[in-house]
């Protein structure tokens, strides 16, 4: 029982770390650009309701507040109803100022995303093995021969780092015969496979046709070091395909194709993942910060008020017109955002809830009559 005390706080400190972490690069991008366009910075906040800690230095406040899950920075004059015209006020700044303040929060959530990816290519991309864990009956793997334990090494020739790759190389190969090499007891040996193809989902619900062989992984996880150049290439592919696949996946999840509530996740989710990526070691938990960070960024580019992509939709608008919408119409548009933005964060936190058994337990706590 200790032990597991121990583990969970262990586990929150973690996570309130990355999530500070997470918090502070974003509002930093604010926060810096502001400073060097000669805006007036008030107020840099971590998290939100009462004051824990404060200390002021070069005319800002910079505070740790109780509730850790997000932060933020506030400019002088960032009312419009109050500006008086001086210079270091937001509204007295052009449109492309702003703009720049308001966009640099996800750009720096995105260079640390790319920061942590270049690192953990070098310290080690984590993977599960090509050693085959089980074998579906019917299968095309299964009547060529192969079997429980055998690491493939290459796919006609071609060399397979990990599990991934393994099936990219069988989903998308369009040869009609698949020349497995793999080990078996440490023996190098050679099947043909003819793989099967069938109409499956993929990750965003839609259907398609595939190459299936029948077999899936074992759990070992292995790391794959690259040198630092390769790490610098590395790190921008898996950036683009991470930001590639979010951007899909909010398309789908709009158009009703792949369900909201089994894709989206929030601070609960969050943490959970947070614990996995820990106990796997730091290699696992920088990829999940990197991974968030990109997330954090992408999702704040939507736009919507009060998202960072709201407001530099606001400012494109007004850039176009010359100037800014009336007050009325900014009001009304920050109020159907808030809006919107509190019934996500209600239906994200209603889907962890329910993906990780709370809201069972609640029942069983709770007699409801």
């Amino acid at each position: 029982m200790l032990h597991s005390l121990l583990s969970n706080i262990s586990s929150t400190a973690i996570f309130i770390i990355v999530l500070s972490i997470l918090i502070i690069v974003h509002e930093w991008g604010h926060f810096i650009t502001a400073k060097r366009l000669g805006f007036k910075v008030e107020e840099f906040s971590l998290g939100f309701g009462p004051k824990l800690f404060s200390c002021m230095h070069n005319g800002t406040e910079y505070m740790i507040k109780l509730i850790p899950l997000g932060g933020y920075v506030k400019m002088f004059g960032d009312d419009r109803s109050q500006c008086r015209g001086v210079p270091e006020e937001f509204y007295s700044q052009p449109p492309g100022h702003r703009a720049l303040v308001v966009l640099n929060g996800p750009v720096v959530n995105f260079i640390l995303a790319y920061v942590c990816l270049f690192f953990v290519f070098i310290l080690g991309y984590p993977d599960l093995s090509t050693k085959i864990g089980v074998l579906s009956d019917g299968y095309p793997a299964k009547e060529a021969g192969l079997q429980v334990g055998d690491k493939i090494i290459r796919i006609n020739g071609q060399a397979i780092d990990g599990w991934t790759a393994l099936q990219n190389k069988i989903s998308t190969s369009e040869e009609p015969n698949l020349v497995i090499e793999l080990l078996r007891d440490g023996q190098p040996m050679q099947k043909t496979v003819v793989p099967r193809i069938e109409k499956t989902k993929n990750i965003f619900g839609q259907m398609k046709e595939t190459h299936i062989m029948g077999i899936r992984p074992s759990e070992e996880i292995v790391t794959f070091k690259y040198s630092p150049g390769m790490a610098f290439v590395k790190a921008y592919e898996k950036l683009a395909e991470i930001t590639t696949l979010t951007y899909k996946s909010f398309y789908f999840m709009l158009t009703g194709s792949m369900s909201a509530k089994d894709s989206m996740t929030g601070p609960i989710g969050i943490f959970y993942i947070v614990k996995s990526a820990a106990e796997m070691g730091f290699s696992h938990l920088l990829f999940i910060l990197g991974v968030i960070s990109a997330s954090l960024a992408i999702f704040n580019l939507l736009p919507v008020i009060p998202l960072d992509g709201g407001h530099l939709l606001l400012l494109a608008i007004e850039k176009i017109r010359g100037k800014a919408l009336p007050a009325k119409i900014d009001e009304y548009i920050a109020r159907i955002g808030f809006s919107l933005i509190i019934c996500l964060a209600i239906f994200v936190f209603y889907s962890d809830f329910s993906r990780f058994g709370w809201i069972d337990k609640l029942k069983h706590l709770i007699p409801f009559k």
